[in-house]
């Protein structure tokens, strides 16, 4: 039964987690450049593993009673990926060798955690994938098992998370030019845009 669970846990985790998103997108930015990846791989690895021990531990019944919660985060977040589009935006149409990996100007630390929390927690979907869906889902497992569910989704997430900042050194050939760079700072624009449109405009479900 543990096993089961823990998989099926691994699994729903995967699939929520592993898809297009704001903060996938930020992620692997900031392992092409490989600017304090670890610290971004971490805050959203353990983001996540603290919102789906909320969830299995009872915690998304709260938010589900106090949608005015998600209203909240919904529209910070809208204002967030709107300031953040803009500024990919610049970037790409700006283009030019200071998008080439090492050479644009660094982030410190601590201005990068910081958007990494907010691409973490101002994103109201966050938590009805985590907390909600996630913590409804490991009822189906009494006992320990539900743990073992909650364990195979926070191991998803790190595997993810780990894969995509790290790995994206991978994709380094292909970003040393900087062509490639205002192609993704364009496409990370309209998605941010896109993503701040809809939140705005479609309810949460």
């Amino acid at each position: 039964m543990l096993i089961t669970a823990f998989f099926a846990g691994l699994l729903s985790g995967a699939g929520l987690i592993v898809a297009i998103g704001a903060q996938n997108a930020f992620v692997l930015r900031q392992g092409l450049r490989r600017r304090h990846v670890a610290l971004v791989v971490a805050t959203c690895a353990l983001g996540d593993i603290g919102l789906i021990a909320c969830g299995v531990g009872g915690m998304g019944a709260l938010v589900r009673a106090w949608p005015v919660v998600l209203d909240l985060f919904r529209y910070g977040g809208a204002a967030f990926l709107f300031c953040y589009g803009l500024l990919a935006a610049r970037r790409a149409w700006a283009g030019g060798g200071a998008l080439a990996p090492g050479t644009e100007a660094d982030l410190g630390w601590r201005a990068v955690f910081a958007t990494c929390l907010a691409f973490t927690f101002l994103n109201p979907h966050v938590y009805l994938d985590t907390m909600i869906l996630l913590g409804s889902l490991s009822t189906r497992y009494p006992g320990a098992a539900q743990w073992a569910f909650a364990l195979g989704a926070c191991l998803a997430s790190v595997v993810w998370f780990s894969a995509l900042g790290f790995g994206a050194r991978l994709l380094l050939p292909l970003f040393r030019k900087p062509v490639a760079w205002r192609v993704l700072d364009g496409l990370v624009a309209a998605f941010m845009l896109v993503l701040c449109v809809l939140l705005v405009t479609r309810p949460l479900q």
